[in-house]
């Protein structure tokens, strides 16, 4: 029977991991400094296509996109040798004599959704990959199919292009992990067609990830606070980023203040007119343009903004839009907004946003702008999320040494730095035991002087093990 040409694809890729080739650390370092060299060559066709694509500013591309991204493969380049080891692992003293080691080895050849910084994890690890980039993003997509492929080995790493009929063929295939990085609907289908084939997956589905702000009484913390909630909102892809906030739990007592500091901000730092500035990314696309448009029409919600609001259909562009109090039920408190409005939910005292947030699906990450040390630590063993950030936001996002991944409904899986290696690694474990010593009570037949000592060895009752190693226990 003929393969279709996906099929085919996938052939080579296993042919190719089969060889050994991806796990030799040469093969790992090669890659990696491939990936450094593409990303630094060709970082004014990166910086443009995120222009064709949302409008982005070539600053805010760097500072989000590329330089984390040069960042990450360093980190990986220099510690690589060190994630490749072997660790020696402790076996039972009734095991002696014996050894035993854990050995990363590579899952073998992964599908990577979506997520395009995710195939530095991937190929660190040594494993053969196929990345299939948003259809969204069709510049971006189209630099890293023929431009970053051009840089890497094209038979254990492949970039494939399509829409949803595309992804759904690469689906119906047989991987060794499938990472997605996208909607919770179709996070279900992934994981759907990955239990066919019993294959593991990591999802990363995002959530509304809330930012709870304390009435702070220093002026200057107050300034930085909305600097900060300002540019993880509307200076970060206009929000349209998993781990952008989603809304705002504040006193009421509060709010008319907090209001006016987040316009002032704005103004500030992103202007009155988003078109001329450009420090704001446009919605990815018509259909996302409408579907945040609708979040606002619905009824009520319209009644509830304070600022912004206006929209620009024909460049794709929504103002920086400010909602106190929208209703509970609307579209725009129980959907992920993933766009440049911002509900404000007033409370009768800040501790409420507990209660607030736990009667929601788990977040992304929560973020809490306070000095009350009692208020922190209620947030952190109080609530359940990917990650919890105080008197920030984001900053969790860019660091190789913390995990970062959800929890719940939000999705599973941990990555970024050594976590995206481990995320794409199996360790196995390798014992190995010579014949000199063995003991005599491990094999039947069975009587009550073999019970004690089993009891006396798992209960490490150290007196019973000695008398063990030395034998004076035997009948």
């Amino acid at each position: 029977m003929e393969l279709d040409p996906m099929e085919l694809e996938l052939k080579e890729l296993r042919d190719t991991f089969k060889s050994g080739r991806t796990k030799e650390g040469s093969w790992r370092k090669s890659q990696l400094k491939a990936l450094l060299s593409f990303l630094e060559e060709k970082e004014d066709a990166i910086l443009n296509a995120l222009m064709q694509d949302l409008g982005k500013h070539p600053v805010e591309a760097y500072r989000d996109e590329i330089g984390p991204l040069i960042k990450t493969v360093n980190h990986a380049l220099q510690n690589l040798k060190k994630w490749m080891s072997s660790k020696k692992i402790q076996l039972p003293v009734v095991a002696f004599p014996a050894k035993a080691v854990l050995v990363p080895e590579p899952l073998g050849v992964v599908l990577i959704i979506s997520c395009w910084n995710v195939p530095f994890g991937a190929i660190a690890a040594g494993n053969a990959a196929v990345l299939k980039p948003s259809e969204l993003a069709a510049s971006s997509s189209s630099v890293l199919a023929h431009l970053m492929q051009t840089y890497l080995d094209s038979k254990a790493i492949k970039v494939i292009q399509g829409g949803p009929s595309v992804g759904e063929k690469l689906l119906q295939l047989k991987w060794d992990k499938i990472f997605f990085t996208g909607s919770k609907r179709v996070g279900r289908i992934v994981m759907s067609a990955a239990a066919n084939n019993l294959t593991p997956v990591a999802l990363e589905l995002g959530g509304k990830c809330p930012a709870i702000v304390d009435s702070l009484s220093s002026s200057w913390d107050k300034k930085m606070a909305v600097k900060r909630i300002v540019s993880a909102k509307f200076g970060t892809c206009a929000a349209q980023a998993c781990v952008a906030i989603d809304y705002i739990l504040v006193e009421q007592k509060f709010a008319p203040a907090l209001v006016e500091l987040l316009k002032d901000e704005i103004l500030s730092s992103i202007g009155e007119n988003i078109k001329e500035t450009n420090f704001m990314t446009k919605i990815v696309n018509k259909c996302h343009f409408s579907r945040l448009r609708n979040l606002l029409h619905e009824p009520n919600v319209e009644a509830s903004i304070v600022y912004g609001g206006k929209l620009d259909e024909d460049n794709l562009l929504i103002e920086p839009t400010l909602l106190v109090d929208p209703p509970l039920k609307a579209g725009i408190m129980t959907e992920e907004i993933f766009g440049p409005l911002l509900p404000i939910i007033t409370l009768e005292k800040i501790e409420d946003s507990i209660d607030f947030i736990n009667s929601n699906p788990r977040a992304l990450a929560i973020y809490g702008f306070t000095n009350d040390k009692n208020l922190m630590k209620r947030l952190s063993s109080e609530t359940s999320s990917g990650s919890i950030v105080f008197n920030d936001a984001i900053i969790q996002y860019i660091a190789e040494t913390a995990p970062f991944g959800g929890v719940g409904e939000c999705g599973f899986g941990r990555y970024h730095g050594k976590f995206s290696f481990d995320m794409f690694t199996h360790e196995k474990t390798v014992a190995n035991r010579g014949y000199l010593v063995d003991f005599w009570f491990r094999y039947p037949p069975w009587n009550e002087q073999k019970m004690w000592i089993f009891k006396s060895a798992y209960r490490f009752n150290y007196l019973g093990i000695v008398l063990i190693m030395l034998g004076l226990k035997k009948s």
